[in-house]
């Protein structure tokens, strides 16, 4: 999979996409992350990306020529030769909620183009008329889509097969199955008198399945009654 990131900011993209997982899946080709700046694609000496809003109000609002800009440029680049299948997405507080599920959409498309919002917003033509789909990580607001790109493309790659060093990881992650998952134990079996559940130590593994989801059951009850509905 191709991803070409958008924003003003590449460095709060470029640290944590470096790490971990993320630098191992671009090391073995699972993934081909590119991040870019925005600025390159304006055409004044200043580099002017916003303006302010038409009607009145705070803040400024992103211009939609660099956006229309860099986002036909890296569709037709001849590394993208099919341009036609890139999907461009849109960081904003108000988008469509992302969840496991769309990130599971997602990591089946071949290129992704993610446009990163910034100031009070963007120019609405830019969602009605460039961009697939606008995404927004959560009910909040946050300084700007840089970070909320990061954990678009975080929660994508590893579900990409090779990504991560055991294929069941992300089918056993939470939400995966639309509960949370079960708590997890590791050595040493007692730590300041507080012992693993039996359970997991009787090799049972019939057993240990039936634990497993009364306590994934259990635990989204007690945090996400939501997610049972």
């Amino acid at each position: 999979m191709k991803i070409d990131i958008v924003t003003l900011f590449p460095e709060i993209c470029r640290a944590p996409l470096s790490e971990s997982i993320m630098k191992r899946a671009q090391e073995k080709g699972v993934a081909d992350i590119h991040i870019h700046n925005l600025r390159d694609w304006t055409t004044d000496k200043h580099h002017v990306v916003d303006d302010a809003p038409f009607g009145g109000g705070q803040g400024m609002v992103m211009k939609p020529e660099p956006i229309f800009a860099a986002v036909e440029d890296l569709k037709h680049q001849p590394a993208n030769v099919e341009h036609r299948k890139s999907k461009v997405i849109l960081m904003s507080p108000a988008g469509r909620r992302f969840d496991q599920q769309m990130a599971y959409e997602l990591s089946q498309e071949s290129h992704l183009i993610v446009v990163c919002g910034h100031y009070e917003g963007v120019d609405h033509r830019v969602i009605e008329h460039l961009v697939d789909l606008n995404i927004s990580i959560g009910d909040y607001v946050l300084t700007n889509g840089a970070i909320a790109a990061v954990v678009l493309v975080d929660a994508i790659v590893r579900l990409l097969p090779g990504a991560l060093g055991h294929e069941q990881s992300a089918a056993d992650d939470s939400f995966s199955s639309g509960l949370l998952e079960a708590p997890q134990y590791t050595r040493p079996a007692e730590f300041r008198g507080w012992r693993v559940p039996d359970v997991l130590l009787s090799g049972n593994h019939a057993e240990i399945a039936r634990w497993r989801k009364e306590q994934a059951l259990k635990r989204t009850r007690e945090n996400r009654p939501d997610l049972l509905q």
